[in-house]
């Protein structure tokens, strides 16, 4: 693939890529919010107030050692948390007068166009200046993408990853081992990110034949608030495996697959059939990335991010936005679009992102954690 596109986003290329981007989340608040008003519902509640986000707000709160026994005996604790987004709740709660939920929207809120500038950004240095701006909107149109609108996560995951690999792509080692160590305090997926620039250094030394000493500061410190944070959980519990203990009681043990196949042959044949076709797309999609000759960073860390998610035993129904930070598998399709003329290529998107929506409010109103 080429890398022949220019090393500072274009002013014009940039608004566009971040103004794609919004109007997809905006159109997926506006559905919401009229689905909600229809309903009955609260969809502000939604958004900030359920599922992981109230573990998040509870610690920004009062701190870790929260947890809770389900009926069947197993213990819930705050520890499956990591730190760097309820810090930041906090932090924007302390200087802003809002409370630590709505602290959590703004953090995820900013931190998505942080994504996807830098998801435009490696798109734009990989495959030139239109993908870019089509995969920054197409990240925003993912089918699960109303968790980027939610106090989650993910957008801020996303953002220390895309350019944290950004910068391995553009040989500024440190930069990418110090943005994995703040996605390492805010996601267990950061193991892909460390991954991928362990395995580029490597690639690297052998290639070149040498080892450069920004290089190696950058590698060894990727890992580091990964680890920071499974010692703290270790010391805090009196144990060395406290942190793998806290995940598996929340049924997040790395299992090989082995709930996936089993939630497969539990559905009824249809059901199953199509979710076989769904995980066939899936292997193609990486098929294509890989047949697109994909940087070794973004093509490393996009197939690790998809691996880890298939490979633990957690509630499947949390699986696709677990997969969405691989943001690299929508760089085939994205420039498949790109090279659509503009007429035909916006209408494309925004039928991608009222679907979306869609799906979002339907989620996000319904029963079941995203």
């Amino acid at each position: 693939m080429s890398r022949s596109a220019p090393r500072h986003p274009h002013p014009h290329s940039l608004s566009l890529a971040l103004g794609g981007y919004a109007a997809t989340r905006l159109l997926g608040l506006a559905v919401l919010a009229v689905a909600a008003a229809v309903t009955g519902e609260d969809g502000l509640h939604r958004l900030k107030g359920r599922w992981d986000a109230v573990w998040y707000t509870r610690i920004a709160e009062h701190g870790y050692g929260y947890q809770v026994t389900l009926p069947n005996g197993s213990v819930h604790a705050d520890l499956a948390f990591f730190p760097l987004f309820p810090a930041l709740e906090r932090a924007v709660a302390t200087v802003l007068p809002v409370d630590a939920s709505t602290a959590g929207l703004l953090v995820s809120w900013a931190a998505s166009l942080a994504a996807a500038w830098g998801i435009y950004a490696v798109g734009a240095h990989v495959a030139g200046r239109r993908t870019g701006v089509v995969l920054a909107v197409l990240w925003g149109a993912y089918p699960t993408a109303f968790v980027q609108s939610m106090a989650y996560t993910e957008t801020l995951f996303t953002a220390l990853a895309a350019w944290s690999v950004l910068a391995v792509l553009r040989d500024r080692w440190i930069l990418a081992g110090a943005l994995s160590v703040l996605a390492g305090l805010t996601r267990p997926t950061a193991a892909a990110l460390i991954a991928a620039i362990g395995i580029s250094a490597v690639v690297t030394v052998v290639r070149e034949r040498r080892l450069r000493a920004r290089l190696v500061v950058g590698t060894l410190l990727a890992p580091l608030g990964w680890l920071a944070y499974v010692v703290y959980v270790g010391v805090r519990q009196g144990s060395a495996t406290a942190y793998f203990d806290v995940q598996a009681a929340w049924g997040n043990s790395i299992d090989g697959g082995v709930a996936l196949a089993r939630f497969i042959a539990g559905l009824p044949w249809p059901a199953a059939l199509g979710l076989c076709l769904v995980l066939g797309l899936l292997g193609w999609l990486i098929v294509l990335c890989v047949r697109q000759r994909q940087p070794l960073p973004l093509l490393v860390y996009t197939v690790a991010v998809v691996v880890v998610s298939l490979v633990g035993a957690a509630y499947f129904g949390s699986r696709p936005r677990l997969m969405m930070p691989a943001f690299g598998l929508l760089l085939p399709p994205a420039a498949a679009l790109a090279r659509l003329r503009t007429r035909t290529a916006v209408p494309v998107l925004a039928a991608l992102a009222l679907a979306s929506a869609a799906y979002g409010a339907f989620t996000l109103l319904g029963a079941g954690p995203p």
